[in-house]
């Protein structure tokens, strides 16, 4: 009980994860760049898909919602470790960071969730192309997301739920931000214990997920070979837009939670990098993706394009 006796109260956690950069400002400044474009490019995705009834089906409505995961999960702590790099302000509030954990942690388990989603439409396309649009209406693939984003919600909301009544003996976060690693290691108790609880649910997320889309594309690879030439051209070009978004998303989380978890070591600075491009590189790689490996949607940016061209 002497860790009672030893804790504090808590108001608001200095973020130390920053300490060592060497010109924080550039590194704030490429960041702010990279979030800037991110943002603009997802918003852009949803409002064509959003305002074009042609889009409005079930594939781009996964798009439609993998802009708006990847818009939460780039929102939920970019602004913050920017403002710590550029305007030096090292300060976050205690509720504040236990809701950016909680948003951050719903971002990282929604797009493994609407990646896998994506896989599976795929699949279907494939698999059943003339009975694609028959299994997966608007209808069923919103309540399908609608069901995803309930679930996320549940396992993530056990995060914050165990760190509200530890009591803290540091306010210092070692991260880059209100990483649930971080706030843990904050507190006057044994981490392990928490840890063991975040790397199940985590694992048990990253494997279930990753084990679908592999899944997914071994039935895809199945098809494929029972296609002709041209159809295999098609349903390759389909499919590398989605192959494209996962290696980006899942490569570095793999570093990160397998890894480590495996006995790798990894340094404060390259932990904090893997998770800044975990974070930026997905959300700004995946607008772009589809943008370009998209034909309807890259012909309505460039017929936008035309449009202010010949107004001005």
């Amino acid at each position: 009980m002497l860790w009672l006796n030893a804790s504090i109260k808590v108001k608001e956690f200095i973020i130390g994860g920053f300490d060592t950069v060497k010109g924080p400002m550039i590194l704030g400044v490429v960041m702010l760049l990279v979030y800037v474009v991110a943002v603009l490019a997802n918003m852009l995705n949803m409002l064509i898909i959003i305002f074009n009834k042609k889009l409005h089906k079930p594939m781009y409505l996964l798009i439609c919602n993998l802009a708006v995961v990847d818009l939460l999960y780039t929102s939920s702590v970019s602004p913050t470790m920017i403002g710590v790099l550029v305007t030096g302000v090292k300060t976050i509030s205690y509720l504040p960071c236990l809701i950016q954990m909680f948003v951050f942690q719903l971002g990282w388990v929604m797009e493994m969730f609407a990646l896998a989603v994506m896989a599976f439409d795929r699949l279907i396309a494939i698999s059943c192309p003339f009975h694609y649009h028959s299994y997966l209406t608007n209808t069923r693939m919103l309540v399908l997301t609608y069901i995803l984003w309930l679930v996320a919600c549940t396992f993530v909301v056990v995060l914050p739920a165990t760190v509200i009544p530890l009591p803290y003996c540091y306010s210092v976060l070692k991260y880059t931000f209100c990483e649930y690693a971080a706030v843990i290691r904050t507190t006057c108790v044994d981490p392990n214990y928490y840890f063991n609880i975040a790397a199940v649910i985590i694992f048990f997320i990253l494997f279930f997920t990753f084990g679908f889309i592999c899944l997914s594309y071994i039935g895809i690879i199945y098809f494929v070979k029972l296609s002709s030439n041209n159809e295999k051209k098609k349903i390759g070009s389909t499919c590398l837009s989605h192959l494209i978004v996962v290696i980006c998303y899942y490569f570095p989380v793999f570093i990160l939670v397998v890894l480590t978890r495996l006995g790798v070591v990894l340094t404060l600075e390259a932990r904090n990098g893997l998770n800044i491009g975990s974070i930026l590189c997905p959300s700004l790689v995946n607008p772009f993706v589809y943008c370009l490996r998209t034909k309807e949607i890259k012909y309505k940016i460039i017929k936008m394009c035309k449009k202010v061209e010949t107004s001005q």
